[in-house]
């Protein structure tokens, strides 16, 4: 795909901007979108743009930006246009101080992940319908930790391979209580196209940005490539990061449970839910015991 000429043609070659995403490692996929960053300041959600057979996620970014999650998904950019080098300048402070962002995203992910494992358990005690949703966060926000404890950068599409293939550490043991709490054992084709309609529904709900073609294209490359546990893991991910977006206002959200139920395949046994809950914030605290005293 010619990144230069969409920049062109979309209007936006007044700003620095560059390609981030998998597609400048060697680990993307065929159904993977380009992902394209304009830095021109703007707080507008991303755009899903068709273009020349592919999918771009425009994505508009800071160059002040100082978020660790955000900044390393800008770390290694490749660069498409930056005339006044503020974009080289910037790239090259993050690659400088990557590893700290790292760590700083890490524990991060680690407190985010208590914190849901806690509302899990609120929830199930005022039995609010969001209590398995919330233990699928607090999973995958584990995921997201152990991936950048190990310098990663989080992928939705590729995490769960890039897991299985970390060494073996006292870290990396609690992948298992991931695999063991997100549920990709009950992963079946007619499972996941079940979740795929229902994660669809809610990303047009949560997005409004027609994400959910990506969203089928990828739910394809998996399937016929019979990657079905990268599947499920990919549709829950892609669940959690809408839920999180909606978290403060449930209240007034409380029908969506029924899309989410599906969605993110949740698990209906309350002492099965606590019980992951636990296992969750055992390994979340372990984690950080280690990291802390390195």
């Amino acid at each position: 795909m010619d990144i230069k000429k969409f920049i062109e043609e979309n209007g936006l070659s007044g700003y620095p901007a560059g390609l981030g995403g998998c597609r400048i490692f060697d680990l993307s996929f065929d159904s993977c979108d380009y992902d394209v960053f304009v830095f021109d300041g703007k707080s507008e959600s991303d755009k899903i743009i068709p273009y020349s057979g592919e999918f771009v996620t425009l994505h508009h970014a800071s160059l002040s930006e100082t978020r660790s999650d955000v900044l390393l998904q800008y770390d290694q950019m490749e660069i498409i246009h930056d005339e006044s080098w503020d974009l080289r300048m910037m790239l090259a402070k993050i690659r400088e101080k990557h590893v700290s962002l790292f760590s700083d995203f890490a524990k991060n992910c680690l407190i985010e992940s208590q914190f849901c494992c806690q509302k899990t358990k609120e929830s199930l005690e005022s039995s609010d319908a969001f209590a398995a949703c919330w233990q699928k966060c607090a999973s995958y926000y584990l995921a997201n930790a152990i991936s950048a404890i190990n310098r990663q950068r989080s992928s939705s599409s590729h995490m769960l391979d890039s897991l299985r293939k970390l060494e073996k550490n006292s870290i990396n043991e609690h992948i298992s209580v991931v695999t063991q709490t997100v549920g990709i054992e009950r992963a079946t084709p007619t499972l996941l196209e079940r979740m795929l309609k229902s994660t669809k529904g809610f990303s047009d709900l949560v997005e409004k940005n027609n994400r959910s073609e990506i969203i089928q294209q990828k739910h394809d490359f998996f399937v016929n490539n019979s990657m079905i546990s990268d599947c499920y893991f990919y549709l829950g991910y892609v669940n959690k990061e809408n839920f999180v977006k909606i978290k403060d206002s449930l209240n007034r959200e409380q029908d969506l449970i029924h899309i989410l139920k599906v969605a993110f395949d949740v698990e209906a046994d309350s002492n099965l839910l606590k019980q992951q809950s636990e296992l969750v914030q055992k390994s979340c605290h372990e984690i950080l015991q280690i990291i802390s005293s390195a």
